[in-house]
C-alpha cells in the first residue's frame, strides 16, 4: 500500500475544499489498493457541522460498498481526526487511519486525547500519523493565514 499516493489524493481534495472557501481537509477511503470513498470539508457550505472530510469518505464508501461497516478499509485524511470523526470511524469498523498533520486542538490521536487507544472499545483502529505531514499543515496554515489577511483588507 502507498500511503503517500493515497495522501496525495486526500491533498486533492483537501484543495477542492479550499476552492469552496473551506478548510481544506481531504479523506479517501481505500480497499484492496483501490479508492472506495471520497470526501473533503464541507460544514459551511452543506450548514452542517458532521460535514467533516472523513464523514463523507466513509458515507462515500458505503453508499458504494453498501454495507455500512467497511472492515478493510483505511481512511487516509490530511489532519488528525477529531472525536466525532473518530467515533464514525470506529462504528465503521475501520482497519487503518493514515493522517497527515497533527491537530493540536481537536485532534484524538494523541493531541488532546488518544480515543483510539480506549481498550473498553469494541473495534481498535490502528492509526499512523505523519504522512506528508509537513505539506499537509503547510495547506491548512496558507488557508488561515490568507483567511486573516483578508480579513483585515
Amino acid at each position: 500500500m502507498d500511503d503517500e499516493f493515497f495522501m496525495r489524493e486526500a491533498i486533492s481534495l483537501a484543495l477542492s475544499a479550499e476552492c469552496l472557501g473551506e478548510v481544506p481537509v481531504g479523506a479517501v477511503v481505500v480497499r484492496d489498493g483501490e479508492i472506495v470513498g471520497r470526501g473533503f470539508n464541507a460544514p459551511i457550505g452543506e450548514s452542517d457541522p458532521t460535514a467533516h472530510a472523513e464523514i463523507a469518505a466513509l458515507r462515500d464508501a458505503a453508499r458504494k460498498l453498501s454495507n455500512y461497516r467497511l472492515p478493510g478499509c483505511a481512511l487516509y485524511v490530511t489532519l488528525e481526526p477529531c472525536a466525532m470523526c473518530a467515533g464514525a470511524i470506529i462504528h465503521a469498523r475501520i482497519a487503518r487511519v493514515v493522517y497527515g498533520a497533527r491537530d493540536y486542538k481537536t485532534g484524538v490521536h494523541g493531541s488532546v486525547v488518544d480515543l483510539f487507544a480506549v481498550e473498553r472499545l469494541n473495534h481498535h483502529t490502528t492509526v499512523e500519523g505523519g504522512v506528508l505531514a509537513e505539506e499537509c499543515g503547510q495547506l491548512l496554515s496558507n488557508f488561515f493565514t490568507n483567511r486573516r489577511a483578508a480579513r483585515e483588507s
